[in-house]
């Protein structure tokens, strides 16, 4: 166990810097004006052969009160986790663009910060520094979800309870027992098998949790010299985090004691890190800070190693979310946009389409193919569909269709 030191966590009312700024239209020149890494080259084709991809909103998602943080999807259901501690439950047909809002499944009035799902579980992460785990009812959808444990689960509190060891100090006068986060949590990643997930933390640590009895295994103190903003797991074993101290970090577990080692740093960002995604192979990882770029690292060894590759620059203001589908990098910016971006030959990829239409920045996007929709892709290209939640407190849905290579 290691110790809790300065700078001390943000306090739980508190968000980033980056954030402070998204909530003052006059402050966004401050982060537009940051440099965009002249010194990593650009991606960006230039060709006037790749032509734009037909797109389109299907559908605005009202009913949040306050800012949208999170978006997961779950078959033909989506959620979205808001503000003000709310959860909604999504669905509809995107044949028919009809979406409504048929009920909130869950509130318990502490911002929803990340969401991911497990089988019939959902796996929420709060500003309040805890994990709920939610059942999901797949037989009446729109009941009320129960909350089925809250992380640290009391088992693991009170077995932590009566030893020294298992204290970290966390301010000069208060220590916790290390199975606590003790700021906000950020972000939330699953294990390729689904048996552990990963949470990341203001507190600049992340924990990994046992998803068949949410016991906490391990927690990494002090992983990054800032806030953790982000955390993804890869089919190969390694763990990624981003942070606000600009740096990315690569961990593996090791064999002997089954805990996490740190086997890499990526530095080139010039401020916060605040997203991550990987390529569905695990061989790319994209991530994306507040100097307005997604830097795309490419790995070239099993270790872990990576490289960068270059630089995607489009966006006006701070990137603030990533999702991948398919060979496709979905990006959302606090520049109010969604970019849609391809990979080309070589290492070269393309801005296949600008998504328009948020009156505030991008905080989240989650992406699926869009089956109802295959049967007329050889006429128009590959249907996708697109999800972006806002600031502006709405969930839009874009039908996107992608020219074939």
């Amino acid at each position: 166990m290691g110790f809790l030191t300065s700078p001390q966590p943000l306090q739980p009312h508190e968000e980033p810097d980056f954030l402070n700024h998204l909530h003052s239209d006059s402050s966004s020149s401050s982060i537009s004006s940051q440099s965009s890494l002249p010194s990593v080259p650009s991606l960006n084709s230039i060709s006037k052969e790749i032509p734009n991809i037909h797109h389109l909103c299907i559908s605005t998602l009202k009913g949040h009160p306050s800012d949208v943080f999170s978006l997961v999807l779950s078959g033909k259901y989506l959620y979205s986790g808001s503000l003000n501690g709310e959860l909604c439950m999504w669905s509809g047909s995107p044949s028919n663009h009809e979406y409504s809002a048929e009920n909130v499944v869950f509130s318990c009035k502490s911002a929803v910060k990340s969401l991911i799902i497990l089988k019939d579980k959902l796996f929420s992460a709060h500003q309040d520094h805890k994990i709920r785990v939610w059942k999901i009812e797949d037989r009446t959808p729109y009941k009320k979800h129960k909350c089925i444990a809250t992380l640290p689960t009391l088992n693991d509190r009170v077995t932590r309870l009566f030893l020294a060891k298992n204290y970290v100090q966390i301010r000069r006068h208060k220590k916790c027992t290390w199975v606590h986060h003790v700021d906000t949590i950020s972000a939330l990643a699953l294990s390729k098998d689904g048996s552990f997930i990963y949470s990341a933390s203001w507190d600049r640590t992340f924990k990994v949790w046992r998803t068949s009895d949410f016991k906490c295994l391990e927690s990494v103190w002090n992983a990054h010299d800032d806030a953790i903003n982000a955390i993804i797991s890869s089919s190969d074993g390694f763990v990624y985090t981003g942070s606000a101290d600009r740096k990315i970090k690569v961990w593996r577990k090791k064999e002997a004691d089954k805990k996490h080692i740190l086997v890499g740093v990526l530095e080139k960002h010039k401020s916060a890190v605040n997203a991550l995604a990987l390529s569905t192979d695990g061989s790319v990882l994209y991530s994306g800070a507040c100097d307005r770029s997604i830097i795309v690292w490419e790995k070239t060894s099993s270790d872990g190693n990576m490289v960068v590759a270059g630089a995607l620059r489009g966006h006006t203001n701070a990137i603030l979310c990533l999702a991948v589908v398919s060979d496709l990098v979905c990006s959302g910016s606090a520049d109010k946009t969604v970019r849609i971006w391809r990979k080309e030959f070589g290492k070269t990829h393309s801005c296949l389409a600008v998504l328009e239409g948020h009156k505030r920045p991008v905080k989240c996007l989650t992406a699926t193919a869009d089956i109802s929709s295959a049967n007329n892709s050889s006429a128009i290209g590959i249907p996708y569909l697109v999800y972006s939640g806002s600031l502006d407190c709405d969930v839009k849905v874009w039908q996107i269709w992608v020219p074939f290579s």
